[in-house]
């Protein structure tokens, strides 16, 4: 237990320290009036604020925003290894839609997102198409870059052994495309919260970027800061739950 906190304190206590710092900055420039709250409100204010209003973030916005995160994570995942494994398999289908996958992501979110609030209405899907919009993309590229590097030597060895490309897919190219397959899930993640967030500031009803949105309507700037730290609270929690995922799942494949 000693080992782990001696290493954990290696590992973060300088970046604690230094976040301890600029808060403590923050906080000494906004009570000193360098800058108007009403820009850039205090950590105390933005913490009275949360407290003020934890409620309706922690049970009514928080909720609503993970459910459409979840969903359209698990979506992006389910049909991004899918493509990018049959992009890996097929040539032809990674020379037809690879152009499309880059194209997707020219298109600006803010742009595209009133087009599927048109076709799905205010309901949680338009917010889902825009999350699986921005998560698809990295998780299609990681496991296609991941399957296609690497792995040479081995699979040369399998073949002279008589080895089938199936084999040679389940045995080799999938452990060594593992870590930028999780690369690309931590990406994605992320993409997700911030996809999300848009589709609901450009229409909803409920969470954390309809809260913001009509905070910042309302010119409560202290509101406004306190959703967007528990959207990054939500992002961080979930990239470094993929991130332990990745761990348990390697350290599993390696003890195999």
């Amino acid at each position: 237990m000693k080992a782990r906190l001696k290493k954990w304190t290696g590992d973060y206590g300088l970046f604690l320290l230094v976040i301890i710092a600029l808060i403590s900055i923050w906080e000494c420039v906004v009570s000193q009036g360098m800058i108007p709250a009403f820009i850039l409100p205090a950590p105390s204010a933005i913490w009275g604020s949360f407290v003020e209003n934890r409620q309706l973030l922690l049970e009514v916005h928080l909720p609503a925003t993970l459910k459409e995160v979840l969903i359209g994570f698990g979506i992006a995942v389910i049909s991004g290894l899918l493509l990018g494994v049959g992009m890996h398999f097929f040539r032809a289908l990674e020379k037809v839609l690879y152009p499309f996958l880059v194209i997707s992501q020219t298109v600006p979110l803010i742009a595209i997102s009133p087009i599927f609030i048109m076709w799905f209405g205010y309901s949680i899907w338009s917010k889902i198409a825009v999350t699986i919009l921005t998560a698809f993309f990295p998780i299609v590229v990681s496991t296609y870059d991941g399957l296609k590097s690497g792995g040479k030597e081995y699979r040369e060895l399998l073949l002279t052994m008589g080895a089938n490309r199936w084999t040679i897919f389940q045995k080799i190219q999938v452990p060594l495309a593992l870590p930028a397959i999780f690369s690309g899930l931590k990406l994605s993640v992320v993409y997700c919260v911030v996809g999300a967030t848009i589709g609901e500031w450009l229409g909803a009803s409920v969470g954390l970027g309809y809260f913001s949105r009509r905070m910042s309507g309302n010119l409560q700037a202290d509101a406004v800061f306190a959703a967007i730290f528990l959207l990054s609270l939500l992002g961080i929690l979930l990239f470094l739950l993929i991130g332990l995922l990745e761990k348990q799942l390697l350290k599993n494949k390696i003890r195999s």
